[in-house]
C-alpha cells in the first residue's frame, strides 16, 4: 500500500522531492526487511522512475544503486545507458555489470562513460584491453593511473601505438610500477624525441645540438632503468635496445664509466649469444685473451679494447657499484683514468673518442658540483648577510692582487665594486673546457 501511495505522490511532487523519494525507496529496497509483495511493488515503482523526465530522479537512483550487489540488474543496466553524468555513476562502481556489458558501454559511450569505466576498482584485463583499443585520450590516462586495473602488456603497447605522442598519456603510463622496462624505454625515447622537436621548432637549439642533448638524456635514462631493473630486467632492456638500434658502444662505455657493469655484461650476452655464466667468467678476467675474443665476437671495435680494459679496471676498484642499482651518474675518477690510458696517435683515430670522454668528464664535473652545492646549501646557516660575505671575499681577492702587483693599498669593504659579479671573468687559455664538435 505504501508503494502505491508513493506512486500517486510523485505524480504532483516537484523534481527535487521526487529525487529524494526515489533515493529513499531505493535504499528501502536494498536494506529494509520488506515483505516479498512489497519488494515486488517497490521494484516496479523504481523501474517506472527510469522514465522520469528529471535527471535528478535518475541520478538519485544511480547513486543509491551504484555500489550495491543486490541492486536490480535491469535498473542498473538502464542507468548505465542513460546520459553521461548519470551513467558514469554506475559504470564506475556497480558490481552488477558484467565485463561484456562494460565493453559494450565503452564502445558506444563518450569520454565521460569511458573514463568512469577506466577508474573502476579491480578492472578486468578484457575491459582494460578494450579501453586501450577504442578509448579516448582522457579515458586512457584514467586507465593508466588506475593502479588496481589489470592492464596487460599488449594493451599498454597498444596505448603507446595510439597515443604515444601525447605527453600526459606517456606520463600516466610511466607512473605504473608494473610497466615493463622495455616499454618504459620506449616512452622515454618518445619523450626525448618530443622535447628535441620542441626546442628545435622554437630555434632554441640547433637540430644537431638538440639531437645530441636528447641522445645523452636517453642514455642517462637507460642507465637509471638498468639500475632499477636488476639483471633480468637489464637483459630484456638490452634486447629492446638492440632491436631499436640504440645499443651503441657509446652507451656501453657510459655505463662502465658510471661504475655499473650490468649493462655491459648483458650486452655481451645478447651480442655474443653465449651463456650468462660464460660471459661473467670471461668478464672477470678482462685482461686475458678470452675476454678479447668475446669482445670481438660481440662486434665491438677491436681498437677500443684497451680503452674498455682500462675502464673496467677503474670500475672494478669501485666494486659496490659494479653489481648495479646505484644510479646512472658518471664517475670522474674512472673517466680520468681512461683518458690517461688513451693512446695518442698522429692519425687522429681516437680524436672522436677523446672528445666523447671530455664531454663525459665535463658532465661528471657538473653533476659533482650540483651535489656539492646542494650539500653546502643544506649546511649553510639559516640567516646569512650575503652582501657582506661577497664583499669580504672580493676585498680579500683585491688585496691579494694588490700585493702581487707590489702595492700595499688595502681596500675597504665599502670601496669594493660589487657590480663585478655581473661581469664575465676572462680565464687564462687552457682553463676553459670547450666542447668538441
Amino acid at each position: 500500500m505504501i508503494v502505491r501511495r508513493f506512486l500517486g505522490w510523485i505524480e504532483t511532487a516537484p523534481a527535487g522531492k521526487r529525487a529524494e523519494g526515489a533515493s529513499a525507496l531505493a535504499r528501502a529496497y536494498l536494506y529494509s526487511a520488506l515483505a516479498p509483495d512489497v519488494m515486488e511493488e517497490a521494484a516496479v515503482a523504481l523501474t517506472s522512475l527510469l522514465d522520469d523526465p528529471s535527471p535528478l530522479v535518475r541520478r538519485a537512483m544511480a547513486e543509491a544503486f551504484a555500489s550495491a550487489v543486490e541492486a536490480p540488474h535491469h535498473i542498473v543496466a538502464a542507468l548505465a545507458a542513460d546520459q553521461s553524468d548519470i551513467a558514469a555513476i554506475v559504470l564506475a562502481r556497480s558490481p552488477v555489470l558484467a565485463d561484456a556489458e562494460l565493453i559494450d558501454c565503452l564502445a558506444i559511450g563518450d569520454v565521460f562513460a569511458q573514463s568512469a569505466i577506466a577508474i573502476r576498482p579491480r578492472l578486468s584485463a578484457p575491459v582494460a584491453a578494450a579501453l586501450a583499443e577504442v578509448g579516448a585520450r582522457e579515458a586512457l590516462i584514467s586507465l593508466a593511473v588506475n593502479a588496481r586495473a589489470d592492464l596487460p602488456e599488449f594493451a599498454m603497447r597498444r596505448m603507446i601505438e595510439r597515443m604515444g605522442d601525447d605527453g600526459e598519456v606517456r606520463e600516466a603510463l610511466l607512473s605504473r610500477c608494473t610497466l615493463p622496462v622495455a616499454m618504459r624505454h620506449e616512452l622515454v625515447v618518445a619523450t626525448a624525441n618530443a622535447l628535441s622537436s620542441f626546442v628545435t621548432a622554437r630555434a632554441w637549439l640547433s637540430e644537431e645540438r638538440a639531437r645530441r642533448v636528447a641522445g645523452e638524456a636517453r642514455e642517462r635514462a637507460v642507465l637509471t632503468m638498468i639500475a632499477e631493473a636488476g639483471r633480468d630486467g637489464a637483459r630484456a632492456l638490452v634486447a629492446q635496445l638492440r632491436r631499436t638500434g640504440a645499443l651503441t658502444a657509446g652507451l656501453v662505455l657510459r655505463s662502465i664509466l658510471s661504475g655499473d657493469l650490468v649493462l655491459f655484461e648483458s650486452a655481451l650476452v645478447e651480442l655474443s649469444q653465449l651463456s650468462a655464466a660464460r660471459v661473467a667468467g670471461l668478464l672477470r678476467e678482462y685482461s686475458g685473451a678470452g675476454f678479447a675474443a668475446l669482445f670481438k665476437k660481440a662486434g665491438f671495435p677491436t681498437a677500443l679494447l684497451p680503452v674498455f680494459r682500462s675502464a673496467l679496471a677503474a670500475a672494478r676498484e669501485q666494486s659496490p657499484r659494479s653489481e648495479g642499482g646505484v644510479g646512472a651518474g658518471l664517475s670522474r675518477p674512472i673517466i680520468e683514468r681512461v683518458l690517461a690510458a688513451l693512446p695518442r696517435r698522429a692519425d687522429g683515430e681516437f680524436d672522436r673518442l677523446f672528445a666523447l670522454l671530455r664531454r663525459f668528464e665535463a658532465e661528471a664535473a657538473r653533476e659533482e658540483a650540483r651535489l656539492a652545492a646542494r650539500g653546502m646549501r643544506a649546511g649553510a646557516p639559516a640567516e646569512v648577510d650575503l652582501e657582506a660575505e661577497i664583499a669580504l671575499v672580493l676585498s680579500q681577492a683585491a688585496a691579494a692582487e694588490a700585493l702581487q702587483e707590489g702595492s700595499v693599498e688595502v681596500l675597504t669593504v665599502s670601496e669594493i665594486d660589487t657590480d663585478v659579479l655581473d661581469r664575465d671573468a676572462e680565464l687564462p687559455d687552457g682553463e676553459v673546457l670547450r666542447e668538441a664538435a
